[in-house]
């Protein structure tokens, strides 16, 4: 669904980007991430064929971001770290605009303003100058028109700034109900606790270069092992061993905690009941997730 390939990007005095390149999946998350300064607006810029790379291809369902400019802006929904909006715009008519500025159908406007307010929690606010907005509803309404005309791929800067708690929990939802409905989703941030709900992929970005593996799998739904605790009156060593016997890899071993890798299709109830059933006195049984952070600090380990 997006492919980046080579890209160099020079700014008059410094070059931001150095030969970038990775590939995302339709239906992924990404969390892009990075200090400040390391290149992750100016790629979302290029990505959204707002800026041309000095060297490289951009491919944005299937559209080159040099070649097709216009139709990437159809396919996608971008929201900058600092947008604007037109203040003396309702919300419906500043989401009607944004829906017929991106090529959507006069007819088919109507219904998609109005899904979009509901998605962003405005429905009650369709009446309402943009300039009469609070700071966390224009965030609301800027995203809204993101996504009102139904992009294949979102890209989105700092989204969270300025939302309080209860509005972030719904962007969040609002994310994840996107993903499954199939949208590609880039989300950049230096906040890791903002991706945490909802990114299934990460990708590093520092000093204008992709860190660590590239894009790895990580956040929502990433799994590393089980967390089992059992009881044994043998030596610790011999929990290591009952578990190898039954075909389990040990990740790590802490006394009476082991953390094991799963076999691959093995359903969790079978597996704790092998478990019991080879004498082992399981006190729990969890599975172990990897966290954004967790991934972040492998990658950036030496």
């Amino acid at each position: 669904m997006i492919e980046v390939a080579g890209v160099v990007y020079d700014y008059p005095a410094a070059r931001a980007l150095h030969g970038v390149g990775f590939s995302v999946e339709a239906g992924s998350v990404l969390a892009m991430v990075g200090p400040n300064g390391a290149g992750k607006t100016t790629l979302l810029r290029c990505m959204a064929a707002l800026d041309s790379p000095t060297e490289g291809k951009i491919r944005i369902a299937g559209l080159d971001t040099q070649d097709d400019p216009r139709g990437v802006h159809e396919a996608i929904g971008y929201l900058p770290d600092f947008f604007g909006l037109y203040d003396d715009l309702t919300v419906r008519r500043a989401l009607t605009y944004a829906a017929r500025s991106r090529g959507m159908d006069a007819a088919a406007t109507p219904a998609a303003v109005e899904e979009a307010a509901a998605r962003v929690q405005l429905s009650d606010r369709m009446e309402t100058r943009a300039g009469e907005l609070s700071r966390g509803l224009r965030q609301r309404l800027a995203i809204g028109q993101t996504i009102v005309h139904r992009p294949r791929v979102l890209l989105l800067d700092e989204p969270a700034a300025g939302l309080d708690p209860e509005a972030r929990r719904a962007l969040s939802e609002l994310i994840l109900r996107l993903a499954r409905e199939g949208m590609t989703i880039v989300v950049s941030s230096h906040i890791l606790a903002e991706l945490e709900d909802y990114s299934t992929r990460m990708l590093m970005i520092r000093d204008g270069k992709v860190a660590g593996g590239g894009v790895v799998a990580a956040g929502a739904g990433t799994r590393d092992g089980l967390r089992v605790e059992a009881s044994f009156a043998d030596a610790p060593a011999d929990l290591a061993a009952r578990l190898a016997a039954l075909g389990l890899t040990v990740e790590r071993l802490d006394g009476e905690v082991a953390v094991i890798l799963a076999p691959e299709g093995e359903d969790d109830s079978a597996l704790l009941a092998r478990l019991v059933g080879a004498g082992l006195k399981v006190r729990a049984f969890q599975p172990v997730r990897r966290t954004l952070e967790d991934a972040y600090l492998a990658e950036v380990a030496p």
